[in-house]
Parts: C-alpha cells; sequence; structure tokens
C-alpha cells in the first residue's frame, strides 16, 4: 500500500496488522457489545489503533474504525466496497479513507476511518431512517430524502446536488442496496449542517442478479430506471441540467481500469463491468 495513503489512513508510516483471523470476529463482536451488531449478514467490528503494537485492536469504546469481514453468504463483499468507493473517489464523491487488510488468515478485511469522530470527540449524526421517523429502512423515496435535506442542510442547494449524485452513482455501480440508513447528516453546530461522506457502496448487483434498481423509489419506481427518472428527480430537487451527469461523461474507462486493478476475481471484474455499462447506457452516458 502506498505510505501516503497509510499515513492518511492510520497517521503512521507503517501498515498495522490485525492479530485475529475471520472465524474470531463473531465471538469478538460478542465480547464488546453483548450481541453480534449485523447491518444485513455482514458483521461490523469496532477498531482503533494499538500504536505501540501497531496493531488494530476491536474497541468498545473509542473506535477509530470499522472493521468489514469476508462473509459466507455472499463471496468478496470487503473487495467489492474497496472497488467502489475507489470509484467513487475518482469521481470526487466524498469518501472516508478505506483499504483493504489482511487478518491472521490471510483473509482480506475492508477497514474504514469513522467519519462521525473528531479528536476523539463523536460527531452527532443521523440517517434519514431516523430523520424521516421511518419503521422500514426500504420504503420511502430519493424525493422524500432530498425535500428533508434541503430543509434541514445548512447548504441546501450543494447537499441537494451531492445527493443526486450519490443517488446517480449508486445506480451506476449497481449498489440497489442504498436505503434510508445509508444517507446521512452530520451536526457540526447550527450553522453546519450537512451530507455526511458516502459509506456502504457495494454493486449488490453481482451476488444478488435479481436485484432492484433502487432501495428506494424514484419517479415512484424502484426497477427499470432511464434517464427520464433521473431527470424527474433532478427537477424536483432543482438540480441545474447542465452539471446533472456531467462528473459522469466517459466515465467508463476510467471506471473500468479501478476494476481491472482490484482485488474482485478476475471472472467476476468482467461482470461488473458489463452491469456499469448497462447502467449508463441507459443513462445515456456511454
Amino acid at each position: 500500500m502506498d505510505k501516503k495513503l497509510i499515513k492518511k489512513i492510520f497517521n503512521t508510516s507503517k501498515l498495522p496488522i490485525i492479530d485475529f483471523s475471520l472465524q474470531d470476529v463473531s465471538q469478538k463482536a460478542q465480547k464488546l457489545t453483548g450481541k453480534l451488531s449485523i447491518s444485513g449478514v455482514q458483521p461490523k467490528l469496532s477498531m482503533k489503533l494499538d500504536r505501540k503494537k501497531n496493531s488494530l485492536i476491536p474497541a468498545a469504546e473509542g473506535g477509530e474504525y470499522i472493521l468489514k469481514p469476508q462473509i459466507t453468504t455472499f463471496p468478496n463483499i470487503p473487495e467489492n466496497e474497496q472497488c467502489c468507493m475507489d470509484i467513487a473517489a475518482e469521481f470526487k464523491i466524498d469518501v472516508p479513507p478505506h483499504c483493504l487488510l489482511s487478518l491472521k488468515d490471510g483473509s482480506l478485511a475492508y477497514i474504514v476511518k469513522r467519519f462521525d469522530r473528531a479528536a476523539g470527540t463523536k460527531i452527532h449524526q443521523e440517517d434519514f431512517y431516523q430523520i424521516l421517523e421511518s419503521g422500514d429502512k426500504y420504503k420511502g423515496s430519493v424525493e422524500q430524502i432530498g425535500c428533508k435535506l434541503k430543509e434541514i442542510s445548512s447548504a441546501p442547494g450543494y447537499d441537494a446536488q451531492l445527493l443526486f449524485e450519490r443517488v446517480v452513482f449508486n445506480f451506476i455501480v449497481g449498489n440497489g442496496d442504498a436505503h434510508l440508513k445509508n444517507y446521512s447528516i452530520a451536526h457540526k453546530g447550527q450553522e453546519a449542517i450537512r451530507l455526511t461522506p458516502v459509506y456502504d457502496i457495494v454493486c449488490s448487483k453481482l451476488v444478488i442478479l435479481d436485484e432492484e434498481d433502487s432501495a428506494l423509489s424514484i419517479n415512484a419506481k424502484k426497477n427499470e430506471l432511464k434517464r427520464e427518472d433521473f431527470d424527474k428527480l433532478a427537477d424536483y430537487l432543482n438540480i441545474p441540467m447542465k452539471i446533472r451527469y456531467e462528473k459522469f461523461k466517459k466515465g467508463l474507462t476510467a471506471m473500468e481500469a479501478i476494476i481491472v486493478n482490484s482485488k474482485i476475481e478476475k471472472e467476476t471484474q468482467e461482470l461488473f463491468i458489463n452491469i456499469i455499462e448497462e447502467r449508463l447506457l441507459r443513462l445515456g452516458l456511454a
């Protein structure tokens, strides 16, 4: 891994080690919380850096990172998420520092630096499942998120544009699992209520072949989404026509390069590229 990236993520010059294996993750999570913390079917483990040993260790309090290991239900999700987040970063979408690290048994885990912490202080965050007081994270629309976001954001027009870009990006990379809990705001004082960086982006279409186009409705649809549906959303959010899709034009080449150089298995890489190409075609961007 590049030394600059190691410094950015861990503020150290040497890549930390993880001294436990995949089979230990669930047990360690249970020790910390009394029960396994699960988002869907993937366990997550809060970690902090033991600087004396240069080792990432589980942390009940003061966690600096989130670790997501391999899961038996869906193959190669850490590699999938790493790749999607790298693509997002390439297209100037705000992502937290992240990387893949090997556990003791050699299996890869996805590590992401927490953005709800600053100098040891917790930053208050709310996701739209909480904000909209929903009873089901899969019920609702992107329009509902956008309406509420423009009401509470301290930069409503800009955050609406960022929301639109993220919704389009999730569609392009085949993330059909971007539900209400995957969009959040951070409170940094009364004058700074803004969208958080993106998180939990995976190409769910790679592992769930009949996955819907979108977890939340867009123009009253979740499937067979087309350019006109996103244009209706953009109209609702008052996104100027000239900037709606600008950053994704001719984007297949850049996305393909990142996928080919990722840790995703070779046979799966081609499928991922095909998914992206088909989505870009639907948007009139290929």
